[in-house]
C-alpha cells in the first residue's frame, strides 16, 4: 500500500511521469524513500550500522542522503532529487515534496534535536536550505534558494536570504511598507543617543552658568 501511494503521489505531482512503471524503475527519488524506509527500520531496530550502510549505498546510487534516524511520513515526493540531504532528527510530515538541492540541516549549535520539522504538505524548493530545530507549518511553501533559519507559520510562502514570509493564507504581506526591524532599533538607538545629547548640552550650560555667577563672588 505505501509504494503504491507513493507512486500515485509521484505521477500526481510530476508531469512528466508517464506511468507506474517509468517512475517505479527510473525515479531515483522514489529509490532513495524505498531504501530509507529499509534503513530506518534497522535503525529503530537497534542495527544502526547496517542502518547507514543502507543509506551510504542509497546516497551512492541515488545522489540523496537520507540519515536513517529521520522520521519520514507518507507519500513523500522527491522530484529529481540529486544532492538532497536530510539530517538525523529531520521529520517530514504527509504529503511533502522536496526538489533538487534541498538540504534539512543543522547549524551546528543545536544537541539532541538538530534538524527542521516539516509539517504536512510542505513544498521546498531547489536549493532551499532549512536548517535548525524548529518547525515548517502545514501547507508552508519555501522558494528556491532560500534559508530559513526560524519557524514558518501555516500556509506560508518563505522567499529569500534569510527567509521572510511573503505570503500568509493566500494574502500578499506588504513588505514595502512594513519598517525593518533592524531600522526600528537603529532609530531607537539614534534617539537615545539625542537624548543624552540634549542632557549633556544642559550639564554644560548650567556648569557653565554656575561659573559665570561664582566669578563675581571669587573677585569679591
Amino acid at each position: 500500500m505505501g509504494l503504491l501511494e507513493d507512486i500515485r503521489a509521484y505521477k500526481r505531482n510530476d508531469p512528466a511521469a508517464r506511468s507506474a512503471v517509468e517512475v517505479l524503475l527510473l525515479y531515483n527519488g522514489l529509490h532513495a524513500t524505498l531504501h530509507y524506509r529499509m534503513a530506518h527500520w534497522l535503525h529503530t531496530h537497534g542495527m544502526k550500522f547496517f542502518a547507514r550502510l543502507i543509506s551510504q549505498f542509497s546516497k551512492f546510487l541515488t545522489g540523496i542522503e537520507i540519515h536513517p534516524g529521520a522520521t519520514i511520513g507518507r507519500r513523500l515526493v522527491i522530484d529529481h532529487g540529486t544532492g538532497i540531504v536530510v539530517g538525523e532528527t529531520a521529520v517530514i510530515g504527509d504529503d511533502c515534496l522536496l526538489y533538487q538541492g534541498v538540504t534539512l540541516g543543522g547549524t551546528g549549535k543545536d544537541v539532541g534535536k538538530r534538524h527542521p520539522t516539516l509539517g504536512n504538505n510542505v513544498v521546498v524548493g531547489s536549493g532551499a536550505k532549512v536548517l535548525g530545530p524548529f518547525r515548517v507549518g502545514n501547507n508552508a511553501r519555501i522558494a528556491a534558494n532560500s534559508v530559513v533559519l526560524r519557524e514558518v507559520p501555516d500556509n506560508a510562502t518563505v522567499v529569500g536570504v534569510p527567509g521572510r514570509v511573503v505570503r500568509l493564507c493566500g494574502e500578499k504581506l506588504d513588505h514595502i511598507h512594513t519598517p525593518d526591524p533592524v531600522q526600528l532599533e537603529l532609530d531607537q538607538v539614534k534617539n537615545r543617543l539625542a537624548t543624552l545629547e540634549h542632557a549633556m548640552r544642559q550639564l554644560e550650560r548650567r556648569s557653565n552658568a554656575r561659573e559665570e555667577y561664582e566669578k563675581p563672588m571669587q573677585a569679591y
